[in-house]
């Protein structure tokens, strides 16, 4: 249950601003059909994240070892610092997509999480919890809870939501998590 949570949480509030929600709001603009989106968005994050956590609970049982325990804990003090840098959506082209609204946002949101910070805190979060399936449901619901409004409600949405508090909160869980791996792999807790 814990990696469900956690993962919901941490993906969620890291979602906000990120680069594959103007992207949600960038197809809700263009097709105005929010179902199709919704399912493509579903689909290409369940695929991408359940890969990332697999990477990342293999890797951490190949790599079991204290390095590997700080290192995995490091690399959430990163993603902290990262969550602070806001996402710029430039690569949107202005002609229509001719696939469709599904396979459009299917196959873009799998393609332009690929390297995004919310993917490589899924591997990091598979690397922690070792639990790919509840990993990855709670990356997948924290990106529906981020995308969801996004699509139905983005323009607006934007304007209402101070995305630099919310990325200041999403900053300090990564933070907590990476210190409470740090003081865990010491040996204090």
């Amino acid at each position: 249950m814990e990696a469900l949570l956690t993962s919901t949480a941490v993906v969620a509030l890291a979602e906000i601003g990120d680069k594959t929600q103007l992207l949600a709001i960038v197809l809700a603009t263009r097709f105005k059909r929010p179902w199709p989106i919704i399912a493509g968005i579903f689909v290409a994050t369940v695929a991408n994240h359940f890969l990332a956590a697999l990477l990342g609970s293999r890797v951490a049982s190949v790599l079991d070892g204290t390095w590997f325990r700080y290192a995995v804990a490091i690399s959430f003090v990163v993603m902290a610092i990262w969550t602070l840098i806001p996402d710029k959506f430039d690569d949107v082209e202005d002609k229509p997509a001719r696939f469709g609204a599904f396979l459009t946002t299917l196959v873009s949101f799998f393609l332009v999480e690929m390297g995004d910070k919310t993917q490589i805190a899924t591997v990091a979060l598979g690397a922690r919890f070792h639990d790919v399936i509840p990993v990855t449901m709670g990356t997948t619901l924290g990106m529906m809870i981020a995308n969801v409004p996004a699509v139905f409600a983005g323009h607006e949405l934007i304007k209402r939501v101070p995305l630099n508090i919310v990325r200041v909160i999403a900053a300090l869980l990564f933070l907590a998590i990476g210190l409470l791996l740090l003081v865990q792999t010491a040996g204090f807790i």
